[in-house]
């Protein structure tokens, strides 16, 4: 084998073994507990102070390849309150500019209780208290309801650009022990 093919042979061995070591450290996970519940989630989503007193805690997802925000994982609990299950579905529903707006809601059950996960894509309208400006157009929301038994309920929202989000959905899942393909289509009241 000559010097230049050589070279280039070595040249792949390195990239592919960069690639498998990037891709190793991207699925590496920790275990965070959050009051009841325990996540385990990607070590790349650093978790942050919350930035208001409804929050437990929060994290921010790198953005996915080409886009030019972050996402954020908001966690709040509530104990008994907070509202009842459809009139959070109706408030994030409310979230999302109607013109555009696609939606799905599902149920499932986790190893940590019984969900319901409301998916909303289109133009995200940001409520008064946040700093965010809007209308904010290609946005995806996941919205998690997690009912931890003696407990109350937990809400995980996912927010950022449609890409971003897409990109960390089965994370998000499998966080707190979900899985999509185990989930069923929910009609709220």
């Amino acid at each position: 084998m000559n010097r230049f093919r050589w070279q280039a042979v070595s040249a792949a061995a390195v990239l592919v073994c960069c690639i498998a070591v990037a891709q190793e450290k991207e699925k590496a996970t920790q275990v965070v507990e959050v009051k009841d519940i325990k996540l385990t989630v990607p070590k790349a989503w650093k978790q942050e102070d919350p930035s208001n007193q409804l929050r437990i805690t929060q994290f921010k997802l790198a953005a996915a390849e080409g886009d030019k925000e972050a996402a954020e994982l908001a966690i709040s609990q509530f104990g008994g309150g907070g509202g009842a299950v459809g009139d959070n579905i109706k408030r994030w529903l409310n979230q999302f500019d109607l013109k555009d707006r696609k939606a799905k809601i599902t149920k499932g059950k986790s190893k940590q209780g019984e969900y319901i996960l409301v998916d909303l894509t289109g133009t995200y309208i940001p409520p008064p208290f946040e700093k965010r400006k809007g209308p904010i157009p290609g946005q995806r929301m996941l919205g998690v309801m997690l009912m931890v038994e003696d407990k109350g309920l937990y809400f995980l929202k996912l927010l950022g650009s449609e890409k971003t989000v897409t990109k960390a959905a089965t994370d998000l899942r499998s966080s707190f022990g979900a899985k999509a393909d185990d989930e069923k289509e929910y009609q709220p009241d």
